[in-house]
């Protein structure tokens, strides 16, 4: 009898001391299958460009696939909502713009289906992006300030492009004319087709992203006179604050997210290698090329540039009329 007592309790310690064994055993074996990331941005796009090469990097750190889909439409909408709405097993996850977590929701909250503060989950801020006034090479104006000061002078003579009515270029576009009192005939094309219209004539400025226009200006067709964020490829060109004014204008960025909920066992294995692979030294060369500023920053700092650059478009909505 004695013996039996004892070969009991020796498999009850056994069961019992393998428990939580099991339990971290299924958890490092996160992830076991594909990975699928979700682009709500057309094929091609810069969101999609830049969305598969630190795909490619983040599967081999965690030797798995992950596959890139793009899903567009509604303003970046569509393909986020399909994330917020998934399962929050780890393998559905988000790489968005600021259209998607931003801009959308502040200019037509009632549009947008998801709070992407409530129904997001942040993993890692990737890169930012400057976005800028360009003028061509041969354009009249050499400097912002010959610039609107012309555009004071002659109120809606000056024709300028955004990727489209709600992007946060004409977010920036309208932040420009309320501090400096110059005005702008706003010229609003769908996507990045504002820098062709400008080469070809058709509109006399370009307010668009670095990385956009970086191949006309390596080529001496396009000039940047104005930009949202320094850079050492252009430091000469200013920043509205080193004019004087104490207003920012806004930048992009792309970030990383999964939906809301998702485990923190999940989370414990994605965002240490959402890190390492945006520090990775190879995808830092190749985006910096491109006109990024690799900037990793944590979930809960990308949470309150998130908050922060909702209030400020909200705030612009309002005050223009773009939004009620």
């Amino acid at each position: 009898m004695k013996r039996f007592i004892l070969v009991v309790c020796l498999i009850s310690s056994v069961c019992a001391f393998n428990l939580p064994t099991s339990r971290t055993i299924q958890a490092q074996s996160y992830p076991n299958r594909p990975i699928q990331l979700i682009v709500p941005n057309t094929p091609g796009s810069s969101l999609d460009t830049v969305a598969r090469l630190l795909a490619d990097k983040l599967g081999k750190l965690l030797e798995t696939e992950i596959i890139v889909l793009d899903k567009p439409g509604a303003s970046a909408t569509f393909g986020t909502d399909l994330v917020v709405k998934g399962k929050k097993d780890g393998y559905t996850l988000l790489y968005a713009n600021t259209s998607a977590v931003v801009y959308s929701k502040a200019t037509n909250p009632e549009m947008v289906p998801y709070d992407p503060v409530r129904d997001l989950e942040p993993l890692g801020l990737h890169c930012f992006f400057a976005l800028g006034t360009f003028v061509q090479e041969s354009s009249p104006w050499k400097t912002i300030t010959e610039l609107l000061d012309y555009a004071r002078k002659n109120p809606e003579k000056v024709r300028t492009g955004t990727p489209g009515v709600g992007s946060i270029d004409h977010f920036n576009l309208e932040i420009l004319q309320f501090l400096t009192g110059a005005r702008f005939t706003h010229v609003p094309f769908k996507g990045s087709g504002g820098h062709i219209a400008l080469l070809g004539g058709h509109i006399e400025v370009v307010d668009q992203s670095i990385p956009t226009c970086l191949p006309h200006i390596r080529a001496g067709k396009l000039k940047p006179l104005l930009l949202s964020m320094k850079m050492q490829d252009f430091p000469n060109v200013p920043t509205i604050t080193e004019l004087g004014y104490k207003e920012e204008l806004l930048s992009g960025w792309f970030a990383l997210y999964g939906p809301a909920g998702i485990s923190e066992e999940i989370k414990r294995v994605l965002v240490p290698a959402i890190e390492k692979t945006i520090k990775n030294p190879d995808l830092k060369s190749k985006m910096e090329e491109q006109g990024y500023i690799i900037h990793y920053t944590s979930p809960e700092e990308l949470k309150k540039i998130m908050i922060s650059d909702y209030e400020t478009a909200r705030t612009i909505a309002l005050r223009i009329g773009m939004s009620k």
